[in-house]
């Protein structure tokens, strides 16, 4: 007696459909709050206060 193939997720899900170029975000995207933008000399502060993340070189 042959043994029946492994059922995937994939198999019994049906496919979801291709999200438009402007899909609305998830509500737990929404939620997210935009990252900051470091201004060059925040950068600069930032990096001088932190000597372990200079570039190796």
């Amino acid at each position: 007696m042959a043994k029946p193939p492994p059922k995937r997720l994939s198999d019994l899900k049906p496919a979801a459909p291709p999200p438009g170029a402007y899909a609305k975000a998830s509500p737990k995207m929404a939620r997210m709050k935009p990252g900051k933008v470091l201004t060059a000399a925040e950068k600069a502060a930032f990096l001088a206060s932190r000597p372990d993340l200079k570039p190796k070189g």
